[in-house]
């Protein structure tokens, strides 16, 4: 996966994510939304045949958005530890 960062402020993010789907997106939505100090997230497929998704960040207060972002990977990053040693307890029973 390759990222394009298309927007970059003090208060915004805007990337393109070459070769994701809806899938990352919107787990990525969901943990971001989670966040409080997060004013808006969400994510965009131009054109489900020929584009890349787009997610799109804009913060309340006076922390950066590349912060939240990476909080929000954290968060999945655990959920996916979790998932996967709940998987091997129950596949080995």
């Amino acid at each position: 996966m390759k990222i394009n960062i298309l927007k970059k402020s003090g208060k915004e993010l805007k990337i393109e994510l070459i070769g994701s789907s809806h899938g990352l997106c919107n787990l990525l939505q969901k943990r971001l939304l989670e966040d409080k100090t997060i004013d808006f997230a969400g994510y965009d497929v131009p054109h489900p045949l020929a584009s890349n998704p787009l997610i799109y960040i804009r913060m309340k207060g006076d922390q950066k958005p590349e912060d939240a972002l990476i909080r929000a990977i954290e968060k999945v990053r655990e959920m996916n530890d979790a998932f996967g040693k709940e998987l091997n307890h129950v596949l080995k029973a």
